[in-house]
Formats: C-alpha cells, structure tokens, sequence
C-alpha cells in the first residue's frame, strides 16, 4: 500500500516530536543546562496561559511562571516518564504553585449578600483549567482538522450540523474526523498515562 505524501509528513512529524520530547527528558533527568529553554519554548506558552487563567492578575501569574520553571530545574532528575508527559507534569506543578499563591493571598473584602466560595471550589476551578490546557496542547498534536473538528464541538458548544454548515464540510466528513480526533486523543491520553 502506497502511504499518500501528506500522511508521510504528519507521522515523521509526529516521530520528531516524540524523539524531541524522549532528548527533552533525557536533559531533564541530566540536570543540562540546555533542558530549561527547551522546556520553556516547547511549554512556555501554555503554562502561561493556565497561570494567567487560574491566578487573578499577571503580575502573580508571572511570579508563578519563574517558581515553576525554578521547581522544574531543580527536579528535573527525578521526572519519571512512566507517571505522565513532561507537560502534564509542569501543569501539576503550576497547579500546586497556584494553589500555594491563592492561599497565600489575603482575601478580598466580599459583598455579604454574595455567598464565599465553598471549600474546594477553587482547587477544582484549576484542576478544570489544567485539564481543558493539556487537552489544548494534545490537539496541537493531532491533524489540524481533527483538531479544529473537536475544538468546535466541545469548546465552542457546536453540533456537528452546526459545524458542517460553518466549515462547509460534508456532515460524514464532520462525524469521521471526531471519532478519528478523539481516537487519537485517547491514544496519546493512553501513553501519558492519563486515560
């Protein structure tokens, strides 16, 4: 069977990434010094934006980013591929970090007609955000129409009708690259480990 050109690309793609992040790991564990800005440039942009999203200003969300990195330098040789993906492992480390800043934080004077968040809320506020963050990072992992199928449906609240007809997609096309997006979704959850 011949293997269209297109498909050859995406997987050499996707072999690359996995052999980038297998050296990224390995750098880690080495303590080498080169490990931190690749870390950063590979994740940077989503952990900023989970910190961004859980902590209540930037200045805070900033502060954060610099433990984090700092906390992943320092433990980098005891990152254990076998318990998650070098990203979930940073976003549980950013989780706590936040959660750390949230306590630490004075509260804020609240309205007494409002009612105070209840015990646990914001712990699950994150572990939410964590989740849709790694999800966003996995679909830039799958085909981009894959992706941007899943994306419409679960984050923009779409049908696959409604999709069809903004995308000008046949609906079987729709419904076919769901279920081969959300395949190669939990595939890649499976190796983390997180399914």
């Amino acid at each position: 069977m011949r293997v269209p050109a297109q498909l050859k690309r995406r997987l050499g793609a996707g072999r690359r990434a996995d052999r980038e992040e297998r050296r990224l790991e390995a750098a880690l564990r080495a303590g080498e010094e080169e490990a931190l800005a690749a870390v950063e440039e590979r994740y940077g942009r989503t952990l900023s934006g989970f910190l961004r999203q859980a902590l209540p200003d930037p200045a805070s969300a900033e502060e954060v980013r610099q433990q984090v990195l700092l906390e992943v330098w320092r433990r980098g040789p005891e990152y254990d591929s076998e318990r998650g993906s070098p990203l979930t492992w940073i976003l549980t480390i950013a989780r706590s970090r936040a959660i750390d800043e949230l306590r630490r934080r004075r509260p804020e004077p609240v309205d007494p007609v409002r009612l105070p968040e209840r015990a646990g809320d914001g712990e699950r506020r994150l572990d939410e955000m964590l989740e849709r963050w790694r999800l966003s990072d996995l679909l830039k992992r799958i085909p981009a129409e894959e992706a941007e199928a899943l994306r419409l449906r679960f984050y923009e609240d779409k049908t696959q009708t409604e999709i069809a007809a903004e995308t000008g997609m046949a609906l079987g096309t729709v419904k076919h690259r769901m279920v081969a997006g959300l395949g190669r979704l939990r595939t890649l959850m499976a190796e983390e480990g997180a399914a």
